[in-house]
């Protein structure tokens, strides 16, 4: 079966917006990031292991509003005994399944199901901004955030300060209208889309 992303028609590569006389380092970068790995872990409350004792892929669990990472996974905290795991590689279920026991966790492979969109560039935040109510201003690597962007719920990861990346990650089936408003909102910077 063949895995068909959700901005497969819509994603168009090219440079868009304000790009003129502007060279490639200047412009956002836009990507669509397929073929990730995308787990929820939830912590029940009548369980009595200690969270912090375990690991995912070497990581430890963040503590609240941060994110945890490596070359290849981030463990986001989502709330409360709440963690969001998005990682290249495939094949992380069957560790996460043999560390997590269904009488302490609830386990969900959310792969199919978030649309995931990468912002590159100076102006990053701002684009942002424009449609998110969240003072992200003193927002940096490592932080993680669950918010709306023009009406639609997102969680915001920080993946890095130089250069400034930020994941938006929103429910598939608003992955055209999050695409379209962030793109529409890179317009006045010009970007290129990768």
């Amino acid at each position: 079966m063949k895995n068909i992303s959700s901005l497969e028609n819509i994603h168009t590569i090219g440079k868009f917006g304000n790009y003129e006389n502007k060279n490639d380092n200047e412009m956002l970068k836009i990507k669509e990031v397929k073929n990730i790995f995308i787990c929820q872990i939830f912590k029940y409350k009548n369980s009595t292991l200690d969270i912090n004792k375990l690991k995912i892929d070497n990581l430890n669990f963040p503590e609240d509003l941060k994110c945890n990472f490596n070359l290849s996974t981030r463990i986001l905290w989502m709330g409360p005994n709440n963690y969001l795991i998005i990682s290249e590689k495939l094949e992380l279920m069957k560790d996460i399944l043999s560390i997590f026991e269904e009488k302490d966790f609830a386990v969900t492979d959310l792969s199919h199901s978030r649309t995931v969109i990468e912002i590159e560039g100076e102006e990053s935040k701002e684009v942002i901004k424009k449609g998110c109510p969240l003072d992200i201003n003193n927002l940096k690597e490592g932080d993680c955030a669950n918010s709306i962007f023009h009406g639609i719920t997102i969680t915001i990861d920080f993946m890095s300060n130089n250069p400034k990346k930020i994941r938006i990650l929103a429910l598939r089936s608003f992955g055209s209208s999050l695409y379209h408003s962030i793109t529409d909102a890179c317009l006045e910077y010009g970007y290129k889309s990768i």
